[in-house]
């Protein structure tokens, strides 16, 4: 027993010497370290170990052997535990955590799994008042859909009536249609009898009466003349004379020139009473010029005006000549109050750019034309489109009104003419000769003959009444004629050419003469009111004047 006691002992002193040599390494160790500021520390209630409980309790009541037994036995059975877990770690086989270890992962778990209920059920509240919100949307264009097929079954049916009630109007159409040929050859050959039997009465009147040495050098100067005329060679065709441009001295001489714009003008027209010359230009503005005789300076601005976004194409004075309409390439057409100075009305309904307009005489109505191959009828009372007309296969290039009359001329750029009626938007005839593509057309004074030009230089001159063939064509090429003008008697035609030169053309004798004087294209030109100046424009800025 003693001995055993003393073993006891020496290895209590032995564990109590280890105990001593780690606190003073640790210390040591606490020495090296920087010192730190000291911390309130809070130590948490932790319940005893078993194994220290047992241990202590061996050593209180002085149980050495029970102790070391212990100790040996407990200390064995904790390195054969470890070595197993580190075999079925190493073998796959997770560790089996005690029960509180496991309680606290179900209930993290648990909350985890709350969490993400909470979350599910957010979810599906919303998406169940997205549901709701999204049948009711489909009830709604349900609702819109069964609306639309109605109105569309109940237009399909007032489509058919018309069809059938037009269908209906045709016999009579073509009977007035015969009625009116009928009349219009009777009158024709009425006029042909009454100009025959004037003929014969003027014919016996001057057999009857003795003729003096005078009247007969006149009658054989005529009957020369006849002879002459006569002996030239024939054309293939009855009513067309093809004349080739021949240069001849002009009376016309070049009075005065404006620089109205640095960019190029399209278009000038002239005031219904005044002579005040409008010009639309490339820089998006138009201007008021005062031509000589004005009683003002010559070339000074009386007014101008922007608003488009886009270059002018053309420009046109209302009949009575307080404003003025344009058209520009931003695809509208403006309408500008001189007396209040500003624009009082843009018509928005053609698709591309807007290359002229014109208005009626009665100055209620205003025609445009476009690069969308339509013209437009406008009612300026109502601010809205009465008529669309279609018909051209290529862009309307002009539109212009016959003067004190309902209808409408339009050339386009697939070389035809066409006139319409303005009151039903009937196209009545249809003009054919031309080889290139037209670029203006006008009437005369008159508003039987009408004449019109194309990109090849052609100028054409047409009989209303005889649409199939022109009555004489003028070449002025070989560059474009852009514009074509009449003087106000009608026996001069102007023509603006790509060669700056201005063509004046002798509608009876067709003598053509030429006047140069810008050095650019020339857009546009027109004669004043009297017939006795010529105002031409081009791409060079330029207001030519010449008188």
């Amino acid at each position: 027993m003693s001995a055993r006691r003393k073993q006891g002992e020496e290895e209590e002193r032995s564990e109590e010497d280890f105990e001593e040599a780690m606190r003073e390494a640790a210390s040591s160790k606490a020495s090296r370290r920087k010192p730190e500021p000291p911390k309130l520390q809070i130590i948490p209630k932790i319940p005893e170990a078993v194994d220290d409980f047992l241990r202590n309790f061996l050593r209180r009541f002085r149980m050495t052997r029970t102790l070391n037994s212990f100790e040996a036995e407990w200390y064995g059975s904790a390195q054969k535990q470890q070595t197993e877990s580190l075999r079925m770690t190493s073998a796959g086989v997770s560790f089996i955590p005690d029960a509180l270890t496991h309680r606290q992962l179900l209930h993290s778990e648990m909350e985890e799994v709350r969490r993400e209920t909470d979350l599910l059920r957010e979810e599906v509240l919303e998406a169940g008042e997205s549901l709701v919100r999204m049948q009711r949307e489909r009830d709604f264009h349900r609702l819109q859909y069964r609306r639309v097929l109605e109105e569309k079954n109940r237009l399909m049916e007032d489509f058919k009536q018309l069809k059938k009630h037009l269908e209906s109007y045709e016999p009579a159409l073509k009977q007035l249609d015969g009625k009116f040929q009928a009349a219009l050859t009777q009158k024709m050959l009425i006029s042909l009898e009454k100009g025959r039997v004037k003929n014969t009465t003027n014919t016996q009147l001057k057999q009857e009466k003795p003729q003096s040495k005078k009247e007969r050098s006149i009658s054989r100067s005529k009957s020369a003349d006849k002879a002459t005329i006569n002996r030239r060679p024939k054309f293939p065709e009855p009513y067309l004379a093809q004349v080739n441009f021949e240069t001849c001295k002009s009376s016309f001489s070049l009075s005065c020139s404006i620089r109205a714009h640095q960019l190029p003008i399209s278009c000038i027209d002239l005031h219904p009473r005044k002579l005040i010359l409008a010009s639309a230009s490339d820089d998006r503005s138009w201007r008021l010029w005062a031509l000589p005789g004005n009683g003002e300076k010559v070339g000074q601005m009386v007014l101008t005006g922007e608003g488009h976004s886009d270059w002018l194409s053309g420009c046109s004075f209302h009949p009575d000549g307080g404003k003025l309409a344009t058209s520009s390439g931003d695809s509208t057409v403006r309408l500008w109050d001189f007396s209040r100075g500003c624009c009082v009305l843009t018509l928005s309904g053609h698709t591309q750019p807007t290359w002229g307009c014109s208005f009626h005489t009665c100055g209620h109505f205003l025609a445009s034309c476009s690069a969308d191959r339509t013209a437009k009828l406008w009612d300026l009372n109502r601010e809205s489109c009465r008529l669309t007309l279609r018909k051209h296969t290529a862009s309307v290039n002009t539109v212009c009104f016959l003067p004190f009359s309902d209808l409408l001329l339009t050339c386009s750029a697939d070389k035809t003419i066409a006139m319409w009626d303005a009151r039903v938007s009937v196209c009545t005839s249809t003009f054919q000769g031309h080889q290139h593509p037209c670029n203006h057309v006008t009437f005369n004074l008159a508003g039987n003959i009408t004449a019109s030009c194309d990109t090849g230089g052609t100028v054409n001159l047409w009989d209303i009444r005889k649409p199939s063939l022109a009555t004489a064509t003028v070449d002025t090429g070989p560059m474009a004629a852009n514009q074509v003008a009449f003087s106000p008697s009608g026996k001069m035609l102007a023509a603006a050419s790509s060669d700056g030169l201005v063509r004046l053309v002798e509608v009876g004798s067709l003598v053509v003469s030429s006047l140069s004087g810008h050095s650019d294209a020339v857009q546009s030109v027109m004669f004043d009111h009297k017939g006795e100046t010529v105002v031409s424009a081009g791409s060079d800025g330029l207001i030519n004047v010449w008188s």
